[in-house]
């Protein structure tokens, strides 16, 4: 087995933060994994950073008025600080806007370029005459020919679903200019895939057929069963790396080019700073390269990726990729556009110091071979009944009873007792499975001995025993504490600010796993603890109705057709709509009340009467223009004094985007005094 590991996570999208679906699918166990690694005394680079090109920046950033930088500095910060927060141990955070990464992946091109890797290729494609730009599939809008959705884009149609390209799209307009974009030849440089199908099927299909998960190697097989095709390097864009090729201009690399090509960079970056040689970790047969990634990402980081790595011929290639499946919240698909999600950052805000709750939650629930679902339910009940009933529940006993009866003194017990087995059991457990990616069954494996823990202390009774039979009390508290520590050593991938509090509280140093395994004893007798505190801390109820409430908020606000819309006001019922007496009614006069900015004195005929009403719509017209106005009154409406003037009703009026007031109006002009309801 190599000493090196090179331990990679899918680059997270700059154009929001990081969410629970993200955190469960890759950063979590890919953390779990690295830190795992570093304590069986591996070589660890665990190497990651922000992709900040690519169309849905651009889009975001018109959207926005501000530039793609802007919007990559903001994003950037944000999931840099999210995954800090929550313990994500990377070696190296960076960005692909770097001048380094710029180089690092300008110089790979070249390579392939040099070699002849690459073909050339005219092909027509969407241009924006009055933009003049070439269009990317996302700023092409049209009728999906399969659903009929008219505002299909053009690479998918978010209704149904269906994967399109451009030209199948029935109507197409551009989303710069709103005009019919025409077709215009455009050169690109094409990396020929179907001539790597041999290497991929001898490397994948037949090298990784028992040791890759099912899901990343079934759909590596269908794509090359379906045959391989060339496939575009270059985009015409304003936004990326550019082409590093003479007469290249407007052209740039495409993103799931230049973003993979970002782990390289981000290991250069890293090995600059602590004095190595990231060739050792990239090139080298004494590695282990290992890709976590989302099942949206496999045919990048399976097929494109390595066969650009075999284009450009020093590099080696993956050990494993294990993607992740997806994971949904509250039973519906995880959604950045329509906000259906639990953002990273939020949750620190909202829970402090409680980052180990979720990393568990999501442990306990991550999407390894099938999606997966996170409920706040379900959240609660690992907290409350897990975490604070069996792990924080078990530390908590030992560490009160040994300051209680033995002032924080680990006292003698037998060295070679039967249960100290159980300590070893877990943490060879939890290295097979985690060799083999099984991050649910570590994170049992776990728990498990915390449950063994709680079973021998309500077995052996050291309260009791105390009194009649002190040394077997001192015999239970002394493996109580074995147990304890080997807890505190054995969390550690998965909740490392618990592990960090247990080492602090058991006064002990963390330890290779090799030590953990094959050690008998991890706490000496006469080693003295430190006071303890609660671990864990029970979720009530509205802290869950709270969150719970939010996702019930997104979902009211996501079923507006007019997001500016005011929330509906309390309900009333039929009667009370039944005594409004509405009305329609000519404005005849129209003055501007004394010292009042805002108020003009109106005269109006209702067809019952010709009355005053006073009115707050000076800001918005002038007296003049509302004489002859046909208008909707409210005509029961109690009389009130304003400014000293009796105000007789009240004009319907309603509020448009620009602040602007607009009278509510019949279409058509009608006799004053009609009825409206």
């Amino acid at each position: 087995m190599s000493n090196k590991k090179m331990i990679t996570a899918a680059l997270p999208y700059a154009n929001g933060p990081v969410h629970i679906g993200h955190l469960a699918g890759v950063y979590i166990p890919a953390d779990v994994y690295a830190r795992f690694q570093r304590r069986s005394g591996k070589d660890v680079a665990f190497i990651c950073g922000s992709d900040e090109h690519g169309i849905p920046i651009t889009i975001r950033a018109k959207k926005e008025g501000v530039t793609p930088q802007n919007i990559v500095d903001k994003y950037h910060e944000i999931i840099k600080k999210s995954f800090s927060d929550l313990g994500i141990s990377f070696d190296e955070y960076s960005r692909t806007t770097s001048q380094n990464h710029r180089e690092t992946s300008q110089d790979f091109f070249k390579v392939l370029y040099e070699k002849g890797k690459f073909t050339e290729e005219v092909s027509e494609q969407y241009f924006d005459e009055q933009a003049n730009e070439f269009l990317a599939d996302r700023y092409i809008v049209g009728t999906c020919p399969n659903c009929g959705n008219e505002n299909a884009y053009g690479d998918q149609c978010e209704k149904c679903g269906t994967t399109l390209s451009p030209s199948e799209l029935i109507n197409p307009k551009s989303m710069l200019s709103g005009n019919v974009p025409i077709l215009k030849g455009t050169k690109n440089w094409y990396l020929p895939l179907n001539e790597y199908e041999d290497f991929l099927n001898e490397w994948i299909i037949e090298g990784h057929k028992d040791d890759w998960k099912t899901n990343v190697y079934g759909q590596v097989k269908s794509w090359l069963n379906d045959g391989l095709k060339p496939r575009a390097m270059t985009r015409d864009l304003n936004w990326g790396v550019p082409v590093p090729l003479p007469n290249a201009e407007g052209k740039v690399l495409y993103v799931w080019f230049d973003a993979p090509i970002g782990y390289i960079s981000f290991t250069k970056e890293w090995a600059a700073k602590n004095g190595k040689d990231w060739k050792d970790y990239w090139q080298s047969e004494e590695s282990d390269l290992v890709h976590f990634i989302g099942k949206d990402n496999i045919v990048f980081h399976c097929i494109i990726f390595p066969a650009m790595m075999k284009a450009h011929g020093n590099f080696k290639m993956p050990k494993n990729v294990p993607a992740f499946e997806f994971l949904n919240l509250e039973n519906d698909k995880i959604s950045t556009s329509r906000n259906w999600a639990v953002w990273a950052h939020e949750y620190v805000e909202e829970f402090p110091g409680q980052q180990d709750v979720l990393r568990y939650a999501l442990l306990s629930s991550a999407p390894e071979t099938k999606d997966n679902n996170f409920t706040w339910k379900d959240f609660q009940t690992k907290n409350n009944s897990e975490l604070v009933g069996i792990f924080g529940n078990f530390i908590n006993r030992v560490a009160v009873l040994i300051h209680k009866y033995y002032d924080g003194i680990i006292p003698e017990g037998n060295e070679n007792a039967d249960e100290l087995n159980e300590i070893t059991k877990a943490a060879t457990e939890v290295e097979s499975f985690l060799e083999n990616y099984e991050f649910r069954n570590a994170l049992t494996s776990m728990m498990n001995l915390a449950r063994f823990g709680n079973q021998y202390l309500q077995i052996e009774e050291p309260w009791k025993t105390i009194k009649d039979n002190p040394e077997k009390a001192a015999n239970s508290l002394f493996i109580a504490a074995q147990i304890a520590v080997g807890l505190a050593q054995i969390c550690e991938p998965f909740l490392p600010f618990s592990a960090e509090k247990l080492q602090k509280m058991f006064n002990v140093s963390q330890l290779n796993w090799s030590d953990i395994k094959n050690k008998k004893i991890l706490i000496k007798t006469g080693h003295q603890i430190n006071e303890s505190s609660l671990l864990f801390s029970k979720i009530e109820d509205d802290v869950i109705d709270f969150q719970i409430q939010k996702l019930e908020n997104t979902k009211q606000s996501n079923k507006k057709t007019n997001p500016n819309a005011n929330p509906m006001k309390d309900e009333i019922q039929f009667d009370d709509f039944t005594k409004i007496d509405l009305r329609t009614a000519t404005i005849l006069t129209a003055e501007k009340v004394k010292k009042a900015d805002k108020l003009l004195k109106l005269t109006v005929d209702t067809g019952v009467d010709v009355r005053t009403v006073v009115s707050g719509i000076a800001e918005s017209f002038t007296a003049e223009e509302v004489i002859g106005k046909q208008v909707m009154i409210l005509l029961n409406l109690a009389p009130r004094k304003i400014r000293g003037i009796e105000s007789q009703g009240m004009l319907l009026l309603t509020t448009k985007a620009d602040g602007k007031l607009s009278f509510v109006t019949p279409d058509e002009t009608v006799e004053n005094g009609i009825e409206i309801g």
